[in-house]
């Protein structure tokens, strides 16, 4: 049975903001300009790495960015390109980081955020995972060399499931955060030498050239579908050298198995109560 994802607490025009737009970050941000084309929605992009002549192989850059920081590159060129606004961040995410300052000393808390996570680096993700409020949704990607997630979530704690599935109207008002389905999306990897991030893992040929545009495709799909009332899953796992891709359904069955909790506990007006 389909359930349709709708964030009651996330208005349809949400401000987006994709973390990291480095090699799919990059494609996720010219993909989004394409998808909002003709709306006021909010974007803002953050990332604080600065371009590398490396990258040219990999990103969407070109020779006179190097040396400029990743997020004003980007933002600057798709402004120009698409006639719109775009925000950025050259700093570290963190979860006040696009609040606005006030009058006398006040701050206005930015809310209804969809959080687009492109990133492998765990602080990252525990930055985000930390910014998770009851009007924000995380959308995260990563990946290896051929294969990887896109996972979407608007809570962090397990007991918030409860009754976030609707029966009668078909719909979930609630998902697990992708770190709540996926902790391991938190923990630093193990390394016994220097990080090297996508760009350099295509040159050494430790990476398909061509993941991070499936990666990318994933991610646009999923917005898409949950802006316009059309997503039905919470997650979506590829394998380019297997030739397949699975979605994990947003449905009580799925959510049930993940987490241990009775399915009657999942759904609104329903006793949690018995087998």
């Amino acid at each position: 049975m389909s359930y349709t994802v709708e964030f009651s607490e996330m208005e349809r025009n949400p401000t987006i903001v994709v973390v990291g737009v480095g090699g799919t970050g990059s494609l996720v941000s010219d993909g989004l300009c394409r998808l909002l084309k003709g709306t006021d929605i909010t974007l803002l992009l953050d990332d604080f790495d600065i371009v590398e002549e490396h990258n040219l192989y990999r990103q969407n850059f070109y020779a006179g960015d190097v040396g400029k920081f990743k997020s004003q590159v980007i933002a600057e060129r798709l402004a120009r390109q698409y006639g719109r606004p775009i925000g950025y961040s050259v700093f570290p995410f963190e979860k006040d980081i696009f609040d606005s300052e006030m009058d006398h000393g006040m701050i206005s808390k930015r809310m209804n955020m969809l959080i687009i996570g492109c990133t492998d680096n765990a602080a990252a993700r525990r930055k985000i995972s930390e910014s998770m409020t009851w009007t924000n949704c995380w959308i995260d990607a990563g990946n290896g060399y051929h294969s990887g997630q896109v996972l979407l979530g608007n809570t962090s704690q397990k007991e918030e499931l409860k009754e976030c599935f609707n029966e009668e109207d078909k719909v979930v008002k609630r998902l697990p955060t992708p770190s709540l389905q996926l902790p391991a999306l938190l923990i630093p990897p193990v390394i016994s030498e220097k990080p090297r991030d996508c760009a350099e893992a295509v040159i050494d040929n430790d990476q398909n050239p061509v993941i991070n545009q499936a990666m990318a495709t994933l991610v646009l799909d999923m917005v898409w579908k949950l802006l316009t009332g059309k997503l039905t899953h919470m997650g979506a796992y590829i394998d380019l050298e297997a030739g397949s891709l699975k979605y994990v359904p947003a449905n009580p069955v799925t959510v049930s198995r993940m987490f241990s909790i009775k399915i009657g506990e999942l759904m609104m007006n329903h006793c949690g109560m018995g087998a």
